[in-house]
């Protein structure tokens, strides 16, 4: 029998997490107790400003740093204390990457960038079927032979998603996806990675200064000086904001 009491579990949980560096003798503290729950299937955006904790939240994430203290939880396993080899399966089989440049090499095509990661996750059977049918989920299926310097800003960045997309990864997270384009185009790779959600299942965690994309999620969340919140903080407003909680 199910037990309607009990609570589902949440793809993505960060809780209380702190991440200080060390800088010399100074020390710079860029989560102060995040808190942050996402579940599967949502389309979950953080706005914030420069130096707010963003870049540094999605790297806990999609482990490519470790708190100083909390935890993190991805998908049922606590990811917070992975050795080093476990962080790179958790890379390589559970997460997609946006970045906001593109990072495409130039000597290789659409389609072989995209394949680029599948080689890096050693699985390259029918690597051009699959980064062709990558490709034509984000609208460039017949450009797979163009080189990033023969497309433009936007389908770029469509390259990238592929690139992120074609590993099959239950959470893409996104850093700043289109803060390397205008706004009409932007609005578009904001879409696409939108259809993505909702036609292929994958959990977006995106973090931008966009406030438009804000308009295509399921949650709308606030960095501010290392926390997160509900609605946007001012410096005056912020140490009596409500933060958002982890259950």
């Amino acid at each position: 029998m199910i037990n309607l009491s009990e609570k589902k579990e949440h793809l993505i949980e960060v809780k209380n997490v702190q991440r200080i560096f060390s800088m010399g003798e100074v020390e710079v503290q860029a989560l102060k107790g995040a808190n942050l729950t996402i579940d599967e299937g949502e389309f979950v955006v953080i706005l914030g400003p420069s130096g707010s904790g963003k870049t540094t939240l999605l790297n806990q994430i999609g482990g490519i740093d470790t708190p100083t203290s909390g935890e993190v939880i991805v998908d049922g396993k606590n990811i917070t204390d992975y050795s080093s080899d476990e962080l790179t399966e958790h890379r390589r089989d559970t997460i997609g990457w946006i970045f906001q440049f593109f990072n495409l090499i130039p000597s290789l095509t659409a389609s072989e960038n995209v394949g680029l990661a599948l080689e890096m996750a050693e699985d390259m059977e029918d690597w051009e079927i699959r980064a062709q049918e990558a490709l034509a989920l984000v609208g460039l299926g017949d450009k797979g032979d163009r080189f990033p310097a023969q497309l433009s800003g936007g389908e770029q960045q469509r390259v990238a998603i592929a690139r992120a997309l074609v590993k099959k990864p239950k959470i893409i997270v996104a850093d700043e996806p289109t803060g390397n384009l205008d706004w009409k185009t932007g609005l578009e790779v904001a879409q696409v990675m939108k259809n993505l959600n909702q036609e292929e299942g994958i959990t977006f965690a995106v973090v931008s200064h966009d406030i438009s994309i804000s308009e295509m999620a399921n949650q709308v969340l606030y960095m501010h000086d290392g926390l997160i919140y509900d609605k946007p903080q001012s410096a005056e407003s912020a140490p009596s904001a409500k933060k958002v909680v982890t259950e």
